[in-house]
């Protein structure tokens, strides 16, 4: 982030737009990958081998998510006065892209509340900056955990279904195997009772032939 300490007011808002307009292309990104229909979609479709997968982009996402927050937070800490305004539509912008997106809501939260915690005055008139900032979004932290619990409420169905699929997949093969190993031990069984009869007709045609031999 640009130092900003040296900067005038109008510089100071241009960074804290260009910062505001990164958290929110990391949000939209972020939305696009954990809405729950793809997501569910995709475990369905690969249920044996993208678990791992799909938690390792989850959490790439998250700290992506999580370093913008730092940088959003120590722009409004370092200008605390001119930043308000901006620091207060933030969080609105980031809780709007994000419904009906549990994982995102709940990232957003967490990066909210990161921010209002992070602001700890090392002086009175931070204190009283600080104050404002976190009384602005305060109501945004609220509203973004009740999102939170709404749609993850509303996700638990279609993970629910998830699992099932993995489940119904692994009994399906299971059976595949199972009726492939039965096939193969009858088989197994056939050959073994027809090798049998052969060698048991063979050796009687042999006896037959020696006494044929012998009496001739």
């Amino acid at each position: 982030m640009t130092d900003t300490s040296s900067q005038d007011p109008q510089a100071i808002r241009a960074d804290i737009e260009r910062t505001r307009n990164s958290l929110g292309s990391d949000v939209d990104a972020l939305a696009d990958k954990v809405t729950p229909s793809k997501i569910v979609d995709r475990e369905k479709a690969k249920a044996r081998d993208a678990i791992g997968s799909v938690k390792d982009r989850v959490f790439g996402v998250a700290s992506d998510v999580k370093g913008s927050v730092t940088d959003a937070k120590d722009s409004v800490v370092g200008h605390a006065s001119s930043a308000g305004g901006s620091a207060s539509e933030l969080p609105q912008r980031a809780v709007s892209s994000a419904q009906g997106n549990p994982l995102a809501v709940g990232l957003i939260a967490f990066g909210v509340g990161l921010l209002v915690s992070s602001l700890l005055p090392a002086s009175e008139k931070e204190k009283e900056l600080a104050s404002g900032v976190k009384d602005a979004a305060q109501p945004l932290v609220d509203e973004a955990q009740s999102l939170g619990k709404e749609v993850a409420s509303n996700l638990k169905e279609p993970a629910t279904d998830a699992v099932n699929a993995v489940k119904d997949d692994a009994t399906d093969a299971a059976q595949t195997v199972k009726g492939e190993a039965t096939d193969a031990a009858q088989g197994v069984r056939d050959e073994a009772t027809g090798a049998a009869s052969d060698v048991k007709d063979e050796a009687q045609s042999a006896r037959h032939a020696v006494q044929d031999d012998a009496t001739s």
